[in-house]
């Protein structure tokens, strides 16, 4: 069977149809070119770099096209999914591109450059002009999707800018009371299950969310470091322990319960070396946990150093980070944190800088470092990474909150001002999503509330503005499981915001329980009357103490349920005494069954066997029958008692005399 020669360049559908014969303009150009096949006149020859490209383009779009089919994906991030066609692709491959190859005719340039604007110029035959507006249409219907797709994306962002407010859990709000002081710290469950909170007041409480009513009372309230405030608090990554920053030198360990797990080794004063000392020689000042590795963690302190802890049950650190100041000396770290995939360490200096170290080499020089990024002098009290890991937040005490970028790390991409702030553990957070930035304000002098600013990471506009309380707003936590905000103030209340909609358990399992409470008893009391010398029918019973009652209680068997006492004689224990065994079987139904009872008279007993044995001896009598004598008895005596008297007392009578 003869078929068509094809070539590849301009893919023609229809290629059993007869070429139509070429123009003699096009015959002179086409000799000078590359010299065009008999068979297709109306194709052209395009280098083999071109072609492959073009139909790699084909083969990775239908693949990503059947790839999305199979997982069942609608779009990656837009609201409409882009449909593949073939003949849309064919019509794409038609169109080629200007400066690869030397033009074939006019037409061929026409089609190359789609983007000149101004008249078309006539076509040279029918066919062409054909195939020329075939392939327009195909082009601007191409042109027309992109545009399509791209004023949705262009719609969408302006949508998600408008409505990033909606994206806020703020809906509803409910309040913590931890206690009256300032809450320094807050720190949620990986899970969502609990919060802990620590305060300047020496306290730790812990929250746990399936256990609380709606009166939001903590479980559980202690004092971890003794006399010295909370000043950070961490989760681990698997949430079992929990990492307690105090005004102390020693980090501590809880397990989630809040009973100590570790307590940090302190450093010898004396050595001028930190690097030498086995842990901080001064008031730590932040701290955070490695982020898939649950026996590390890093402190920072005051004495210049920052330490990484390796193990639980060794103690030991496992490395020792000097921060510098501009001329080498030693300057003090007030933030510290990890990146999300541990590669980087990251440290706000009290001199304003930013400090930077790759975990992966060796911590004597910085991987990034900036000077005066913050005002020297004020502490940088929060430092954090974003999800991604490409932006970097800071907040300082000098009112300002900056957005870093690490690809461009010299120069912050924008900086919020007039953000008052007292407190050095004032911090800053990112949304799950990293399209705002998070922070709480100090209460300004002549202000009757202070706010949570909502600030958008791309516009770097005030997307919200929350009024907290009329105290300081300390601490802000926006768990990515639960879709809620916990919010510390200064005057130790925690506020939780969640949406109806939008957020999951959390508080929501709270708020829908009724708090309870207990029934009181009335009780009236009885004056006692004391009469110590009242006679015993009328004497009434002292009132004894409720220890002395237990205990008389505790002696009574049956009250206090005492268990039945050993048998101590026998044997076979109380199994042979129910009658596990013959010879208590024995004992049982034969002796125990003649036995006298308590009650009757044992001398009526034996005599009502008298008569029996007189009649008939069997034992004793039958023996002595022989050899035994024969019995005299004293004769009755009269009834007459003087008779009955013997003569020895008879009285004297005169016939006697």
């Amino acid at each position: 069977m003869q078929r068509g020669k094809i070539s590849f360049g301009k893919i023609q559908l229809n290629v059993n149809k007869p070429a139509p014969a070429p123009a003699a303009s096009d015959k002179e150009e086409s000799n000078e070119g590359a010299g065009d096949s008999a068979a297709g006149g109306g194709f052209k020859k395009i280098d083999k770099i071109q072609m492959i490209q073009q139909i790699e383009d084909v083969a990775e779009d239908l693949e990503s096209q059947h790839l999305k089919e199979v997982m069942g994906i609608s779009g990656f991030g837009r609201k409409a999914a882009k449909v593949f066609d073939i003949n849309e692709q064919i019509a794409k491959a038609r169109v080629t591109r200007p400066g690869h190859h030397k033009k074939t005719a006019e037409k061929d340039e026409e089609e190359d450059n789609d983007d000149v604007i101004g008249p078309q110029p006539p076509s040279l035959n029918a066919n062409a002009a054909e195939n020329t507006k075939s392939s327009e249409d195909a082009s601007e219907q191409s042109k027309e999707q992109d545009s399509d797709e791209d004023s949705d994306d262009d719609g969408e962002d302006s949508d998600d800018e408008q409505s990033l407010a909606r994206r806020i859990p703020y809906t509803h709000e409910v309040q913590m009371q931890h206690g009256s002081r300032a809450v320094l710290a807050l720190a949620g469950d990986p899970s969502g299950a609990r919060v802990v909170s620590g305060s300047i007041d020496y306290d730790m409480c812990f929250w746990d969310f399936a256990g609380m009513d709606s009166s939001m009372r903590s479980f559980r309230q202690l004092q971890p470091c003794e006399n010295h405030p909370i000043r950070s608090l961490q989760y681990s990554v698997t949430g079992d322990m929990i990492l307690v920053i105090s005004g102390n030198a020693q980090a501590k360990i809880l397990d989630r319960d809040g009973f100590e797990k570790l307590e940090c080794c302190k450093g010898d004063q004396y050595i001028s070396d930190m690097s030498k000392t086995k842990g901080h020689v001064a008031q730590l000042t932040s701290g955070c946990w490695h982020p898939f590795n649950r026996e590390q963690f890093l402190t920072a302190a005051l004495d210049g150093t920052l330490r990484i802890w390796q193990g639980i049950k060794s103690k030991e650190q496992f490395q020792v980070i000097k921060t510098r100041a501009q001329g080498g000396l030693r300057t003090n770290a007030s933030a510290c944190c990890f990146n999300r995939d541990a590669t980087l360490i990251a440290a706000g200096c009290v001199d304003g800088s930013i400090q930077t170290w790759d975990t992966r080499k060796m911590f004597v020089n910085t991987t990034h470092c900036v000077r005066g990024a913050h005002q020297k002098g004020a502490e940088i009290s929060s430092i954090v990474f974003s999800y991604m890991g490409q932006q970097l937040a800071t907040r300082s005490n000098d009112e300002t909150m900056k957005l870093w970028d690490l690809r461009q790390f010299k120069q912050p991409l924008h900086t919020w001002t007039n953000l008052f702030s007292r407190y050095d553990t004032t911090d800053c957070c990112f949304s799950p999503d990293d399209r705002l930035l998070v922070t709480g304000e100090s209460l300004p002098k002549g202000q009757k509330e202070a706010n949570l600013y909502f600030y958008s990471t791309k516009s770097y506009d005030e997307v919200q503005r929350i009024p907290v309380a009329s105290s300081h707003v300390i601490k802000t936590l926006w768990h990515p499981k639960l879709n809620q905000l916990f919010v510390s103030c200064g005057n130790g209340t925690i506020k939780c915001y969640y949406d109806e909609q939008r957020s999951i358990r959390g508080a929501k399992l709270c708020v829908v329980k009724t708090h309870r409470k207990r029934q009181q008893i009335e009780m009236v009391g009885v004056s006692q009357i004391l009469t110590p010398h009242a006679l015993p029918l009328f004497r009434q019973e002292k009132s004894r103490s409720s220890r002395k009652k237990m205990e008389k209680a505790r002696m009574d068997p049956v009250k206090s349920k005492r268990p039945d006492l050993p048998i101590t004689s026998g044997q076979g224990g109380r199994v042979a005494s129910s009658g596990g065994t013959l010879s208590s079987y024995v004992i049982r139904n034969l002796g125990l069954s003649k036995r006298v009872d308590d009650d009757q008279d044992p001398r009526e007993a034996i005599l009502k066997f008298a008569k029996d044995a007189a009649e008939n001896p069997y034992w004793i009598a039958p023996a002595y029958k022989q050899t035994q004598p024969k019995a005299i008895f004293s004769e009755k005596l009269p009834s007459d008692e003087s008779a009955a008297a013997p003569a020895a007392k008879k009285p004297k009578t005169e016939d006697d005399k």
